[in-house]
């Protein structure tokens, strides 16, 4: 639900009328342990405020967060001490982020996300101010800092209340070109959804979220954003691998934008506990602001809405897919019962949109339930039909022949049973001839096919895929490396990138971390850096056991 994109109807919304928000909410903020402030949103009474903020602000001096958009029509929890709890009959609790008590240092930061979205010149990021913004240490003024309940399962079973346990909705930001973006603090401390954490993040976790949002982003997959990373030294305790072993590790915030934050679990919450005039209240404000393909008036719109939901999910698991961040293995050393590698991201997307709809039927009558159940049965075809799109592409096919999901099924079966290293085996496809490949004559380059082509069945494929690029219309050899090269890329993150950028940062190194960014920026192109670090060559033989823990 988060992915859907929105709105470009003005562009300073959100700073007047901040005077009437403050004063409806001093009830409840009075009396609380209010951070420092930013200065922020009043600049926007100063003459020539308008002028500045149509260019990159160079300080928080004519910069604006609010959180009126939200807090004007969703109801806050009347409760204004911040401890953990059951909360009821709200989407949000107001509640500060805890300050980290060591020195903070800038790990990364995004300019693309400052610049572009968050109209922010890159030179800010070298200021106090913004390390003090990005930490949780101070807010910009107007703005009121938010935690979201939420509800979900987790493995399968109803977990019940989860919420924002460690992350603050700091404010949104609507940019020069009449967007609304959400600013996010991720590690900042405990909130009343905390459950038994302690509300923070550790920087290794940490640094792969980062890493990992803006590799999907530059991949065409729809994500949130990061902006910055920055790490202190207050030490977190975590059982990195849930086998008893506690170790201190670093305390690490990352701040991650998005035009919304709500979920399915937003919707869940409200359904278990029957607060349905609530529901349909969040229902239409998700609506309104971001589907603007859904009639807000039409009788239908929660059926309508469902359908676009069930629609960008085949879509988005499918882009997942395609890129083949993990092939065929576990990757969360807690999920025993392999609930979510990677074979079965497509059958839980099912799961969720089921549990979406298990929450929408109280807003349903009798025919919209069979309408929407319709709907949900359709997603395996429009999940397939992305995935056969995308996997087409992938190999450069053109047109439509009846044996093309045998082909797609044949050589990732061939990749499966040699376990091929998925990115590539793509890109490699994408470079070498059809000569070479015709010959079998794979260069040693070409790595990742040398590994396929000692299977018995290679041969068979590339006899069966040559054949088929035959059938391309007006199409040529360089024409089709040409264009598989744009859809397969190059470098993707994988883990062993990401532990040794993880173990440099831990020493205050953050050389790594900044030269991955820079490389998944461009992930199609060749980067001479990124050749020498190894990043298109095999695993190095010290990761090829590596754990990794998705405690964090």
């Amino acid at each position: 639900m988060a992915q859907r994109r929105g709105f470009s109807w003005l562009w300073l919304w959100g700073v007047a009328g901040l005077a009437a928000v403050n004063c409806r909410l001093r009830s409840v903020l009075e009396g609380s342990a209010g951070l420092p402030r930013l200065p922020g949103n009043e600049s926007v009474h100063r003459p020539g405020s308008c002028e500045t903020q149509a260019r990159l602000a160079a300080s928080f001096d004519f910069w604006t967060l609010s959180s009126e958009y939200l807090i004007d029509v969703l109801p806050i929890d009347p409760v204004k001490e911040n401890y953990v709890r059951k909360v009821k009959n709200c989407i949000f609790s107001v509640v500060f982020p805890t300050p980290l008590k060591s020195r903070v240092r800038l790990v990364a930061v995004t300019k693309e996300v400052l610049e572009d979205i968050l109209d922010l010149d890159l030179s800010v990021s070298e200021t106090n101010d913004f390390i003090q913004l990005v930490s949780g240490e101070k807010i910009v003024f107007g703005s009121i800092p938010l935690a979201h309940r939420y509800g979900g399962h987790q493995f399968g079973v109803w977990a019940d209340q989860l919420g924002d346990g460690r992350a603050h909705l700091i404010g949104i930001h609507v940019n020069r070109k009449g967007e609304k973006w959400e600013l996010q603090l991720k590690g900042s401390g405990k909130t009343p959804y905390s459950r038994n954490g302690d509300g923070r993040a550790v920087l290794r976790s940490s640094v792969r979220e980062f890493l990992c949002s803006e590799a999907l982003y530059h991949l065409g997959i729809p994500t949130s954003r990061a902006a910055s990373l920055v790490v202190s030294d207050d030490e977190v305790w975590r059982d990195q691998f849930y086998n008893g072993n506690i170790v201190k590790e670093r305390g690490a915030v990352v701040l991650r934008i998005a035009k919304s934050w709500f979920r399915i679990g937003s919707l869940e919450i409200l359904a278990h506990y029957g607060e349905l005039d609530l529901l349909r209240t969040l229902l239409d404000f998700i609506i309104q602001e971001h589907f603007p393909s859904v009639d807000a008036k039409e009788p239908n719109r929660y059926v309508d809405f469902f359908s676009v939901v069930v629609s960008e999910t085949a879509q988005l698991i499918a882009l997942w897919m395609s890129v083949g961040f993990a092939h065929d293995f576990v990757p969360n050393i807690s999920d025993d019962e392999k609930r979510y590698k990677i074979g079965n991201q497509a059958n839980i997307g099912m799961f969720n949109l089921n549990k979406l709809l298990q929450a929408l039927n109280p807003l349903l009558d009798h025919r919209q339930k069979k309408l929407a159940a319709q709907i949900l049965e359709e997603y395996s075809v429009l999940y397939y039909a992305r995935f056969r799109e995308l996997f087409k592409a992938k190999l450069g096919l053109l047109g439509e022949k009846e044996d093309d999901d045998d082909l797609i099924a044949f050589l990732l079966h061939l990749m499966k049973e040699t376990e091929a290293d998925f990115t590539m085996t793509f890109r490699q496809l994408s470079e070498i001839t059809q000569n070479q490949l015709l010959e079998l004559s794979i260069p040693q380059q070409f790595w990742a096919l040398k590994k396929i082509s000692q299977h018995g069945l290679f041969p068979a494929w590339v006899s069966r895929y040559l054949s088929r690029l035959k059938s391309n219309m007006n199409d040529s050899d360089s024409k089709r490396r040409k264009r598989m090269t744009t859809v397969n890329p190059k470098y993707v993150l994988k883990n062993w990138m990401a532990e040794s950028a993880v173990q440099k940062a831990e020493i205050n190194d953050f050389s790594e971390v900044r030269l991955l960014q820079q490389v998944l920026q461009h992930p199609f192109q060749k980067h001479s850096a990124a050749e020498k670090a190894g990043y298109s060559s095999p695993t190095p033989s010290w990761a090829k056991d590596l754990r990794v823990s998705c405690s964090s």
